[in-house]
């Protein structure tokens, strides 16, 4: 693993400088995975984690040929960013407290998931305006596997989820989800500051790996005075 991790840093920092000297232009387009792949001499998972670690840093942008994302009052958010980062970026603060990180055991889920582990890392915050008001209430499940399992003994580097499973190779390829409305329970609308019953978008995605194991599932309880759901379609191309 840590040569993996060598390589894939070593990728990005290379096409990073690249971007930033102007070989690859704003708008364009990089060369495709195979290409890549090719030119580094590495397999496609080391090259989405280079990939996935440029898009962390805000310079490049992935499309695929169906997908989602999220706006906050009309703006476009960069999930992989994060959404507190994201909205800092426009000029939007959001303060983030967490309210549970640890390991758990949750059989209804990992059934759910098709997982024969029961435990996770369970990582639930919520994300406020300046005036305390509750935007938005994030659980997020992580398989407690490998070193993932002391994640919460070691913290979380700047407050990324993203980077700590990409630092242990675990690398998201595909996601889906289901959105809805539902009113708040009491729990919900204590800690964000809001009304029992109040209607809030609820989100709930899954995100897997190239081989198709679970990386990621997380469900979030979106203030839809603030948040849209919006679904792109279009021909798949190249990054």
């Amino acid at each position: 693993m840590p040569g993996q991790v060598h390589k894939h840093h070593h990728i990005a920092r290379v096409l990073a400088d690249e971007i930033r000297a102007g070989v690859h232009t704003d708008g364009s387009r990089l060369p495709g995975e195979h290409a890549l792949t090719q030119r580094f001499g590495v397999s496609r998972t080391t090259l989405r984690q280079a990939l996935q670690v440029l898009g962390e840093e805000g310079l490049i942008s992935t499309h695929a040929g169906i997908g989602s994302f999220i706006t906050f009052e009309g703006t476009p958010l960069d999930n992989r960013l994060g959404w507190t980062r994201a909205l800092a970026e426009q000029g939007t603060e959001l303060t983030t407290e967490t309210l549970r990180f640890e390991e758990v055991a949750d059989r209804e889920l990992a059934a759910e998931l098709g997982l024969e582990s029961i435990a996770f890392i369970a990582l639930d915050r919520v994300r406020r305006l300046a005036d305390g008001q509750g935007v938005s209430l994030e659980h997020s499940r992580v398989p407690a596997t490998g070193d993932l399992a002391r994640l919460p003994e070691r913290g979380l580097a700047g407050g990324s989820l993203s980077r700590a499973l990409i630092a242990a190779g675990r690398i998201t390829d595909s996601g889906e989800g289901v959105v809805s409305v539902r009113g708040l329970d009491a729990a919900e609308a204590a800690v964000l500051h809001r009304s029992p019953g109040e209607s809030f978008l609820r989100l709930t995605q899954v995100y897997r790996a190239a081989d198709g194991s679970v990386v990621e599932q997380v469900t979030s309880l979106l203030d839809p005075a603030k948040f849209e759901l919006h679904v792109r379609s279009g021909r798949g191309g190249r990054l």
